[in-house]
């Protein structure tokens, strides 16, 4: 089963480094990467 995930920070070099990191497992998928969380339901 693969683990989704949504990288949010408002540091762009943070994001990039996290989805790099987490790129590597091949049982994570980055749906996406923001640099603010904004309530959607």
């Amino acid at each position: 089963m693969t683990i989704k995930v949504l990288i949010v920070d408002d540091h762009e070099l943070v994001r990039m480094g996290i989805s790099r990191m987490l790129g590597d497992d091949p049982d994570i998928e980055v749906l996406g990467k923001q640099a603010v969380a904004r309530r959607q339901w």
